[in-house]
C-alpha cells in the first residue's frame, strides 16, 4: 500500500541578506511517520521549519497539503492547516502559568464571555502528566527550569491535536531519562498517525526513532535515507562533507591532586536551593558536575559568579579568599560563565556579533576616551575565523544566527575576555557534531594555556568524555567525586540512585 503524502515541499527558496538560507528544497512527508532533519548549524534546518510554521514568508516555491496547494501566511494560518511547532528556543510568557501558556488565546469560552479556570488548569495538568510531568498548572513559567519550560513547550504543541509537529532541537535541554520520556510521546504521535519532523544533533535519537531521515547542508537537501539503510557515520558524513572523528580528544597530561587550586568553594549554600557546597577546582583541570536537572548544578555556579546571592559559605581565587557579589566583580577576579539560557542571558541579540564579543572586556577596545570600533570588528573577525562562525559578517546582529552559531558567539565572549576559571553551562547545547568537536578542542587548548574549567552538561557521554573528575550532584547536595577509571555511567547513575533510595 502506498504511503499517504501529507506535506509535499517543491522548490522552497529563501534568501536573507548575504546569505541563500534555502536553496531548491523538494521534500515529501508521510503520514504517520516520524521524519528527521539533520545538518550542521546554518545548514538552513530552522529556517526551512520557520516557513512551513509560518514565521517566515515564502519567497520562491509551493507548499502543498493533503494534495492542495497551501498559502501559510502567519503562524495560526499554520495552526489552522493542522501544523504546530516546538521551537528551539522557548516561545513562553515568563509571567503566565503553565494553562495560560498552553492555552494561550484560547482560554475563553465559545462566546468568550468567561474563562473555566478548572477546566483549563484540569486540560493543562493531564497534558503535562503526558509529558511526564506531574506539576501544578498555576505555576509561573518564570520559575520553572529549562528542561520544565521544554516540556511545556511540548505540552502546547500536543494540545493542538496537529496531525503534522515539527520539533526544532526537543531534547537538547534534557536529560536522558526525560528524553525516554519524549521517545515515549513521539512513539504514541506515530501510532496515531501524527506526522512528526524531528530536528536534532543527537544522532543516536535520530537512529532510534526515526523511519526516514533528510540531511541538509549550505540550504539544500544532500540526501534522504530509509533509517533501516544508513549508519551515524553516513549521516555525519554527509552533514559536514569530510570524515569527523574522535568525538572526545584526548589531552597528552591530566592535573593530579597536587596541582595548584585555581578555584575552591567551602560550605556554600543558598537556602532551600543547595546546601553545604564545598570542592577544588585545579589548574589545567576539566571538572564535571553530574546531575539530574533540578539537582542544583546550574544554582550552584550561578552563585559562584555572583548571579544570585549566596546565604553562607566561602570562595577563594588561587588561596585568596574573595568576596564576588555580582557578575562584574566575578568577571574583574577572572571567571567567565556561559550560561545554558543563550538568548536571555549569553547575548545582546540584537546588537552586532562585534559588540557581543566585546563587551565583557571593553578595556581592550578602548582608545583613550572611546571604544574603537575598527578593533573590536578585527577582534571578532579573528573569532569568526576561530570558531568557524557562520556569518555574512561581524556587524550582523545575533538575533539572525542559528542558535548552534549563537552559542559560538558567547563562546568567544568568553575566550576574547581572558578568564582563567571558565564555567560551561551547556557549552554544546543546540550545537551540530563538527562544531562540538571543535568546541572540545577549543577547550582543550584553553586547559593548555593553564586554565581551568568547570562543565555541566546533561549529556553525560560528552561529560564523561572531557572531565578529569566528575562531581555528582542530587537535590542540592554533593555526593560524590568520580576520579579516573571511576568516571563511568553507571557509577555516576548509581551514586544519585543511592541517595534517592536513602532520602526515600
Amino acid at each position: 500500500m502506498d504511503k499517504k503524502v501529507v506535506l509535499s515541499l517543491r522548490g522552497i527558496t529563501k534568501t536573507f541578506p548575504g546569505v541563500k538560507a534555502l536553496d531548491d528544497i523538494n521534500l515529501d512527508f508521510y503520514a504517520g511517520e516520524v521524519h528527521s532533519i539533520c545538518g550542521e548549524n546554518g545548514a538552513g534546518k530552522s529556517t526551512l521549519m520557520k516557513i512551513l510554521s509560518g514565521v517566515y514568508s515564502l519567497e520562491e516555491g509551493e507548499i502543498w497539503i493533503n494534495g492542495q496547494k497551501e498559502t501559510i501566511r502567519n503562524p495560526l494560518d499554520a495552526l489552522n492547516k493542522g501544523q504546530s511547532i516546538i521551537f528551539q528556543e522557548f516561545n513562553l510568557v515568563d509571567a503566565l502559568s503553565i494553562a495560560e501558556n498552553i492555552f494561550l488565546g484560547r482560554v475563553a469560552n465559545s462566546s468568550g464571555a468567561w474563562v473555566d479556570w478548572n477546566s483549563l488548569n484540569q486540560q493543562a495538568k493531564e497534558l503535562m502528566r503526558r509529558v511526564g510531568y506531574d506539576i501544578d498548572p498555576t505555576t509561573l513559567i518564570k520559575d520553572l527550569s529549562v528542561a520544565e519550560k521544554q516540556m511545556v513547550e511540548i505540552a502546547k504543541a500536543l494540545s493542538y491535536h496537529s496531525k503534522v509537529i515539527i520539533m526544532d532541537e526537543p531534547s537538547a535541554t534534557l536529560t536522558a531519562n526525560e528524553v525516554e520520556k519524549l521517545i515515549k510521546i513521539v512513539n504514541d504521535l506515530r501510532a496515531d498517525g501524527t506526522t512528526v519532523i524531528y530536528i536534532s544533533h543527537k544522532l543516536e535519537e535520530v537512529m532510534r526513532i526515526s523511519d526516514r531521515v533528510s540531511i541538509m547542508r549550505d540550504g539544500r537537501i544532500i540526501t534522504t535515507y530509509d533509517i533501516a539503510d544508513v549508519t551515524t557515520d553516513m549521516i555525519v558524513e554527509q552533514m559536514v562533507g569530510r570524515s569527523v572523528s574522535q568525538s572526545y580528544p584526548k589531552r597528552p597530561t591530566h592535573p593530579g591532586a597536587d596541582a595548584p587550586v585555581a578555584l575552591e568553594v567551602r560550605n556554600l549554600t543558598r537556602n532551600g536551593v543547595f546546601h553545604d557546597i564545598s570542592f577544588q577546582l585545579h589548574k589545567g583541570e576539566i571538572l564535571g558536575f553530574a546531575g539530574l536537572v533540578g539537582s542544583g548544578r546550574t544554582e550552584i555556579v550561578r552563585a559562584i559568579f555572583g548571579a544570585d546571592k549566596l546565604d553562607g559559605g566561602e570562595i577563594f581565587i588561587d588561596g585568596e579568599q574573595v568576596k564576588i557579589t555580582s557578575p562584574k566583580t566575578a568577571i574583574a577576579k577572572g571567571l567567565a560563565l556561559l550560561t545554558e539560557d543563550r538568548k536571555s542571558q549569553g547575548l545582546h541579540l540584537h546588537l552586532p556579533l562585534s559588540q557581543n564579543v566585546s563587551c565583557a572586556n571593553l578595556k581592550a577596545v578602548v582608545k583613550g576616551l572611546f571604544i574603537s570600533r575598527k578593533d573590536e570588528k578585527s577582534v571578532c573577525n579573528e573569532y569568526i575565523r576561530k570558531l568557524a562562525i557562520k556569518t555574512p559578517s561581524s556587524e550582523q546582529k545575533a538575533v539572525n544566527l542559528s542558535g548552534g552559531n549563537q552559542q559560538k558567539v558567547v563562546l568567544a565572549k568568553w575566550m576574547f575576555a581572558n578568564s582563567d576559571i571558565i564555567i560551561l553551562d551547556e557549552p554544546t547545547r543546540g550545537i551540530d557534531i563538527g562544531a562540538k568537536v571543535e568546541i572540545y578542542h577549543l577547550m582543550n587548548e584553553m586547559i593548555a594555556q593553564g586554565k581551568s574549567i568547570i562543565m555541566i552538561s546533561s549529556e553525560l557521554p560528552e561529560l564523561l568524555g572531557m572531565s578529569d573528575r566528575v562531581m555528582v550532584i542530587y537535590g542540592g547536595e554533593h555526593k560524590g567525586t568520580l576520579v579516573g577509571d571511576e568516571i563511568t555511567a553507571e557509577n555516576v547513575m548509581q551514586t544519585i540512585l543511592k541517595k534517592q533510595e536513602v532520602a526515600q
